[in-house]
């Protein structure tokens, strides 16, 4: 089974062929991206990148282009003051699906 690295938004995600998964809002009107690999693991090969592999590619299926999350609320309260603030919060993601690892 073949997993490479790929990064997107910022972060690293650990991915292999067929999985779903959610990562920063990509700004693309493409259904098909590729990202470059940071290290590919074949089995019981492993090549790392410095940065990343120039030889390795990781092709992405956009399933749907955002997707929010769950809410997230900031409260701020100082007792006997009557002061007291509320924000809320829905980051937005992008739904991808590992195509293929090459």
């Amino acid at each position: 089974m073949k997993k490479a690295v790929i990064a997107a938004g910022g972060k690293q995600y650990l991915v292999s062929e067929g999985e779903t998964l959610e990562v920063e809002l990509l700004k693309t009107d493409h259904k098909i991206v590729t990202f470059e690999s940071l290290l590919v693991i074949d089995d019981e090969k492993i090549d790392i990148g410095k940065p990343v592999l120039e030889s390795s590619k990781v092709s992405v299926e956009v399933v749907e282009p955002e997707v929010k999350a769950e809410k997230v609320i900031a409260i701020r309260y100082k007792s006997k003051k009557r002061v007291h603030k509320i924000r809320g919060h829905r980051q937005r993601h992008s739904r991808i699906k590992i195509i293929s690892i090459k």
